[in-house]
C-alpha cells in the first residue's frame, strides 16, 4: 500500500565514469531496476565490458568514448539522444596534495573535472529533459555523486574538498531551480568506496586501518552500497526527495 518499488522501466539513464568502481555499480544497478543506460567513460574497453553486462539484464545500453571535459564532445553526444530521464553525475577524480603543495595543474585538473564539467553535464541533460513535453507529469532526477568530504574537511584533500562542498551547493541551487519542473537533484556521498581508483591507498595497511577506525560501523564501503542509495534517488520511491544528500559513510560525519 505504501512501499514503492525501484521501478525505472521506460525511463533512460546517463551515467558518467560508467567504466569502473562507482559508474560501472550504478549503471548496472539502474539496469537491473529497468532503465535503458547511456554510459560515457574514457575507454572504450570498459565501456564494451558493461553493455555486455546492462545486456544481459534485457536493458538496451549506448555507449560513448569521451572525456567529459570536452564540452563540445559532451554537448554532440547529448544532443543526439531522444530522450534523458536520469543523470548519474560520477566522473570525478582526487589528487591527494597538502594545501602548501597542491600543484597549480592538479587544481585545475580537479576542478575543471570535478566542478565545471559536473556542471556543463548537468545543465546540458537539464535542456535535454525538458525537451520532453511531459516531463512535469513523469519527473527527472540528476544524481550528482558528491562525497562526505563535502560535509567535513581532510587532511592533503582541500582541492577535493573545495570541489565537492563547491558541488553540495550547486545541487541545492539546483534543485531549486528545477523544482517546477519536477526534476529533482540530489548527492550520494560516500565514505572511502573499493574501487579500482582506492585500491593502491588501501594497499597502505597503516591508511586502510585508519580509515577503518574513523567509520562507526567498521567498514569501508563497497560499490553496491553507493549504487543502491543511486537506484533510489534515480526512482519514484524518492519523488518527495530534492536538494539534498544521502551520506553513504558509515558514520563518519556522525561523529
Amino acid at each position: 500500500m505504501y512501499l514503492k518499488n525501484i521501478n525505472l522501466k521506460n525511463k533512460i539513464a546517463l551515467v558518467t565514469g560508467a567504466g569502473k568502481g562507482i559508474g560501472k555499480a550504478c549503471a548496472i544497478a539502474l539496469a537491473e531496476a529497468g532503465a535503458d543506460l547511456i554510459i560515457i567513460s574514457r575507454t572504450q574497453k570498459d565501456l564494451d565490458n558493461v553493455s555486455k553486462l546492462i545486456k544481459k539484464l534485457k536493458s538496451k545500453c549506448s555507449t560513448f568514448a569521451c572525456d567529459v571535459t570536452n564540452y563540445i564532445q559532451v554537448k554532440n553526444i547529448i544532443r543526439k539522444q531522444k530522450k534523458i530521464d536520469i543523470l548519474v553525475n560520477n566522473a570525478g577524480t582526487n589528487i591527494p596534495e597538502h594545501f602548501t603543495k597542491v600543484q597549480k595543474k592538479n587544481m585545475e585538473y580537479m576542478v575543471n573535472l570535478n566542478t565545471i564539467a559536473t556542471f556543463h553535464l548537468a545543465q546540458l541533460c537539464t535542456l535535454k529533459m525538458l525537451e520532453t513535453k511531459n516531463r512535469k507529469k513523469i519527473g527527472g532526477s540528476i544524481i550528482n555523486v558528491s562525497s562526505q568530504l563535502g560535509h567535513v574537511g581532510a587532511a592533503i584533500r582541500s582541492v577535493y574538498n573545495m570541489t565537492k562542498f563547491g558541488l553540495e551547493g550547486l545541487t541545492k541551487g539546483m534543485a531549486v531551480d528545477l523544482a517546477k519542473n519536477n526534476i529533482r537533484v540530489n548527492t550520494v556521498c560516500p565514505t572511502f568506496v573499493y574501487t579500482p581508483m582506492t585500491k593502491k591507498f588501501f594497499n597502505n595497511k597503516k591508511f586502510k586501518r585508519e580509515i577503518i577506525n574513523n567509520i562507526p560501523l567498521g567498514r569501508i564501503a563497497k560499490v553496491s552500497d553507493v549504487a543502491t542509495a543511486v537506484a533510489f534517488l534515480a526512482s519514484d520511491a524518492s519523488s518527495m526527495i530534492t536538494g539534498t544528500s544521502i551520506l553513504v559513510d558509515g558514520g563518519w560525519t556522525a561523529k
